[in-house]
C-alpha cells in the first residue's frame, strides 16, 4: 500500500512539474516578442537620431528629420507590433497559405494566384515616382532589420506554425494595393445570378435586379456630366477561406464632412468609419509620423506599408467609403472544339496564356495548378463551378494604377489642387473620398477606375467571343462625381447609390441600401451648427430609417389578424411602440430582425430551393435590394409559395407567416417572458484571431475578446454588420472611428476596435476595445506638445 502511495505521489508530483513546465513553455512563447517600449535601439543606416513617443494606448509619434529615417522608423515598430499579421497578408497576395494552414488552403491559393497581384505590382514599381519607391524601400529595410535583430524573439504564430519570416521587398507593399481592390467584392454574385436565372422564369429573374432610376437618395445628388456615356452591370466576388481567417476586410462605410459655417468652432469638422471585417489583429495601426517643417501626417496604417491611408496632416483632413463600382466582368469563352487550349475572338481563334503554379503545402505535398488567361484576363472557371463553361474575368486590378502613389501625395497634399492630383492615380480601390482644409473648404471625390463599355441589359456573364462588351477606357477623371463647397454646405456618402438618373455613365449597380445615408443626411440638415460632440452623436446613432419605413407595412400585415397566442399579441404591441431605435437592451430589434430575415427565407427559398436559396440569402447585397424593392412595391411573382398549390400568398401573407414563425421559435428559445427577448442576446460581436480556431490554442494565449451584446445593425449609422449565413453574430462593423477638428487638431477623437498591438500578451493588444463597444472615443493628439504632455513611452533609434 505504501508503494502505491508512493506511487502515486510521484505521479502526481511528475505531472504538476510537467504542467507547470508547459504553463512556463507557453509564457516564455506567448510574451517574448513583448517590445520594451523605453528602450533605444541602434539601427543600421538611418541618418540621424528618431524619436518615438507613445501615449497610453502606445500609439507611436515617430519624430525623424528626414524620409529615410522616417520610413525605417515605421518599418522597425510596425514588425514590432504586427509582424505575423504583416506576413499573413503578404502570403495572401502571394497565394501562399497552404504552406502555413495545409492542403484545404490549395484552392483559395489558386484562386489567389490567379489574381496576379504580384505581376501588376512588378509593373507599378517601373511607373512609380523615386520618392515612393524610396519610402518603400526603407520601410523594407525597417522591417528586416527587426527580423534579424529578433530572430530569436519571434511572435507565437511563427512557433506554432513552425515557420520564419522572409525578407520583406518593396513589392510586398505593392501587393497589398490589389489585395485591398479584390477584398472590396461582395460576392459570387454573378455566378449566383446566372444559376438562378436558369432555374427560375424570366419574369421572376427580372425582379431581382435592382432599380436604379429614380433614387432620390444619391451621393452626389444633381451631379451630371453629359460629355459621353456607356452602361454596364456586374457583380463581385470573395472567397470564404479568407472570410474565415479574418483577411476578407472591406464592407461599407459613413463619412461626412460639414464647412466652418455649419460648424460651432467655424472651421470645418469631418468624420469617417470604414466598415471592415471585426477581428483581431485589427485591420489598421494607428501612427504619427512627423519631419519637422516636411511632413506631419496622423491616421490609419495598413500593416505591410507605411504611408497613412486616412486621416490627416497639417493642412487637410480626408476619410474614404467604397463606391461599390462594377469593375469585373465575366466572359464565357467559346473553345475551339479541336484544340482545348484556344479560343474564339472576333472570328479568329486565340491561344490562351498558360502557366503552371507550384503550390507547397504544409503538409510536404507539393500541388501543380495550371493558369489560363485570356487577353481579358483570368479564366476562372476552374476555380468555381460555371457548369461546364469557360469563363474568364476582367477586373480592374489587372489595369494600371498606382494607389500608394496617391496615398503618398495624400499625406503630403496642402490643398484641394493637391488632393484631386492626387486622386487621379487611384482606380483599382474605388472610393469616395471625403475632404476638408484648415482654409474652410469641403469636398467629395468619387475616386475610381470607373470602366466605359455597352450595356444592353442586365447580363450575368458576356459574351466573350466578340469585342462588343470591351472595355473601351475609364470614365475620365474630371467627370467622375464630385462636390467642392457645395451649397448645401455639407457632403455625406455611406455606400449608396453614388449618381442620379442624369449622370451619363453607370458606374454600379449593387449598392448598399440608402438609409444609413439617409439617416446621416436627416441629422446634418436638423441643426444649424454642429461640434465635436454632435459628431459623435451621429457617428454612434443607431436609428434605422429602414426600420421606419419596413415597419408600417408588417404592422399593416398583422393589424386584423385576431388569432394570436398571448404572445403574439405582446410581440405586435411592442413593435407598435417602437422608436426604431436598435439598442441592444431591447425587444422590437430582435423582432424586427428576425422576421426580416425569415420574410427573406419565406420569399426565396421554395423557388429556388434549400442550395441555390442558401447563396442567394448569404450574398447580402442581392437578397437585400432584391427584399427591399418587393417589400416597398407590396407586389411580387415571388410571394407565391409554389409548395401550397391553390393558393396565391401576398406579401402580406408572406409577412404573417414570418411573424408566427419568428414569435414561437423566440418564445422557445427565450421562453415566454418576451421582457427576455433582447437583440444583444442574439446580436452580438466577437473579435477572433486567425488562429483561434483551434479552441485549445485560444485558452492558451487568450487569442479572442468577446463576445460583446451590442445593439444597431446593418442598416444603422453606428453599424455592426452581421451574415445572413450566421445570423446575428457580427462580423463587419467601424474599424475606427475618426472626427477632425480642423480649427484645433488636438481636439480631434479615434478609436479602433481593437488595439495597435497584434501581440496577444500584450497590454495594448485590445485596448481600445472596451471604449469602443461603449460608444467612448480617445484624443488624437496632433501638436508636438500635446504628444509630449500625454506620453508615456519614450525611447529612441539611434544610428549606429
Amino acid at each position: 500500500m505504501k508503494t502505491l502511495t508512493r506511487f502515486v505521489t510521484g505521479l502526481l508530483i511528475f505531472i504538476v512539474v510537467v504542467l507547470i513546465g508547459a504553463l512556463i513553455a507557453v509564457r516564455a512563447v506567448s510574451h517574448r516578442a513583448l517590445p520594451d517600449y523605453n528602450k533605444d535601439i541602434v539601427l543600421k543606416g538611418i541618418q540621424s537620431e528618431v524619436l518615438i513617443l507613445r501615449d497610453k494606448y502606445a500609439i507611436p509619434h515617430i519624430y525623424a528629420e528626414n524620409e529615410h529615417d522616417l520610413y525605417v522608423a515605421v518599418g522597425y515598430i510596425m514588425a514590432q507590433e504586427r509582424l505575423w499579421q504583416i506576413d499573413f497578408l503578404r502570403r495572401v497576395t502571394q497565394g501562399r497559405l497552404s504552406e502555413i494552414f495545409g492542403n484545404s488552403f490549395v484552392d483559395t491559393d489558386y484562386l489567389l494566384r490567379l489574381l496576379r497581384y504580384q505581376a501588376k505590382s512588378e509593373k507599378i514599381i517601373e511607373q512609380t515616382d523615386p520618392k515612393v519607391i524610396s519610402a518603400l524601400q526603407a520601410f523594407s529595410d525597417g522591417i528586416n532589420q527587426y527580423i534579424e535583430y529578433n530572430s530569436k524573439r519571434l511572435p507565437f504564430e511563427f512557433t506554432l506554425l513552425g515557420y520564419k519570416p522572409e525578407p520583406w521587398e518593396p513589392v510586398h507593399s505593392l501587393n497589398l494595393i490589389g489585395y485591398m481592390a479584390w477584398d472590396l467584392k461582395a460576392g459570387w454574385s454573378e455566378i449566383i445570378l446566372e444559376e438562378i436565372r436558369q432555374k427560375v422564369d424570366s419574369s421572376l429573374y427580372q425582379e431581382l435586379l435592382p432599380v436604379l432610376t429614380g433614387q432620390r437618395s444619391v451621393v452626389y445628388p444633381g451631379f451630371n456630366d453629359k460629355k459621353s456615356g456607356g452602361l454596364i452591370t456586374s457583380l463581385l466576388m470573395k472567397s470564404q477561406k479568407l472570410d474565415d481567417l479574418g483577411a476578407d476586410v472591406f464592407d461599407a462605410s459613413n463619412n461626412w464632412a460639414v464647412s466652418g459655417n455649419r460648424s460651432v468652432t467655424g472651421k470645418p469638422l469631418l468624420a469617417n468609419d470604414m466598415h471592415l471585417g471585426l477581428s483581431v489583429p485589427g485591420i489598421w495601426i494607428q501612427m504619427h509620423h512627423v519631419i519637422p517643417g516636411k511632413l506631419n501626417v496622423t491616421g490609419l496604417v495598413l500593416p505591410g506599408q507605411p504611408l497613412v491611408i486616412c486621416g490627416h496632416n497639417d493642412s487637410i483632413a480626408w476619410g474614404m467609403t467604397n463606391v461599390y463600382v462594377d469593375n469585373l466582368d465575366f466572359y464565357e469563352e467559346e473553345i475551339n472544339p479541336d484544340d482545348s487550349g484556344q479560343y474564339k475572338y472576333m472570328g479568329e481563334w486565340k491561344k490562351f496564356e498558360k502557366k503552371v503554379e507550384t503550390i507547397k503545402t504544409k503538409e510536404g505535398d507539393v500541388v501543380e495548378k495550371e493558369l489560363m488567361f485570356s487577353h481579358r484576363g483570368a479564366v476562372v472557371s476552374g476555380y468555381k463551378d460555371f457548369a461546364g463553361k469557360t469563363v474568364s474575368m476582367h477586373w480592374v486590378g489587372d489595369e494600371p494604377s498606382n494607389e500608394m502613389q496617391t496615398v503618398y501625395l495624400l499625406n503630403r497634399a496642402n490643398n484641394w489642387n493637391d488632393y484631386t492630383g492626387a486622386l487621379r492615380t487611384f482606380l483599382a480601390i474605388g472610393q469616395n473620398i471625403v475632404y476638408a482644409d484648415v482654409k474652410g473648404n469641403i469636398g467629395l471625390y468619387c475616386a475610381a477606375g470607373v470602366p466605359v463599355r455597352k450595356r444592353d441589359a442586365v447580363i450575368s456573364i458576356l459574351p466573350g467571343w466578340t469585342d462588343e462588351y470591351n472595355w473601351t477606357g475609364y470614365v475620365p477623371f474630371e467627370e467622375l462625381p464630385h462636390f467642392y463647397n457645395p451649397v448645401d454646405e455639407f457632403v455625406v456618402s455611406a455606400n449608396n447609390q453614388t449618381a442620379s438618373d442624369e449622370y451619363p455613365y453607370h458606374i454600379g449597380t449593387w449598392y448598399s441600401l440608402s438609409s444609413r445615408y439617409d439617416r446621416i443626411k436627416e441629422l446634418l440638415v436638423a441643426k444649424d451648427k454642429f461640434s465635436v460632440d454632435d459628431f459623435k452623436d451621429i457617428q454612434l446613432d443607431q436609428q434605422s430609417k429602414m426600420a421606419e419605413v419596413y415597419l408600417p407595412v408588417l404592422l399593416n400585415a398583422i393589424k386584423n389578424y385576431d388569432g394570436f397566442s398571448e404572445i403574439q399579441r405582446q410581440a405586435a404591441d411592442t413593435l407598435k411602440t417602437w422608436d426604431f431605435t436598435m439598442k441592444a437592451g431591447t425587444v422590437a430589434p430582435l423582432l424586427f430582425e428576425c422576421i426580416y430575415l425569415q420574410t427573406i427565407r419565406n420569399l426565396f427559398i421554395d423557388e429556388l430551393g434549400d442550395d441555390l436559396g442558401s447563396k442567394f440569402i448569404r450574398n447580402t447585397q442581392v437578397s437585400r435590394i432584391s427584399t427591399e424593392q418587393i417589400w416597398l412595391r407590396g407586389t411580387s411573382l415571388w410571394t407565391d409559395d409554389i409548395t401550397t398549390p391553390g393558393i396565391a400568398e401576398t406579401f402580406s401573407d408572406i409577412l404573417m407567416k414570418s411573424f408566427k414563425e419568428v414569435t414561437d421559435s423566440l418564445n422557445n428559445q427565450f421562453g415566454p417572458d418576451i421582457a427576455q427577448w433582447r437583440w444583444g442576446k442574439l446580436h452580438q460581436v466577437k473579435l477572433e484571431h486567425p488562429l483561434a480556431k483551434v479552441a485549445v490554442l485560444n485558452k492558451l494565449f487568450k487569442l479572442n475578446r468577446g463576445p460583446f451584446p451590442v445593439g444597431g445593425s446593418f442598416h444603422t449609422v453606428s453599424p455592426y454588420s452581421y451574415s445572413n449565413a450566421q445570423p446575428f453574430l457580427s462580423d463587419h462593423g467601424a474599424s475606427h472611428r475618426h472626427i477632425f477638428d480642423l480649427s484645433n487638431w488636438d481636439n480631434s477623437l479615434t478609436v479602433i476596435p481593437t488595439g495597435n498591438s497584434g501581440i496577444p500578451a500584450s497590454p495594448h493588444y485590445c485596448d481600445q476595445t472596451n471604449l469602443y463597444i461603449e460608444g467612448s472615443y480617445h484624443p488624437d493628439y496632433f501638436t508636438q506638445q500635446a504628444v509630449e504632455a500625454n506620453a508615456v513611452y519614450r525611447m529612441r533609434f539611434l544610428k549606429e
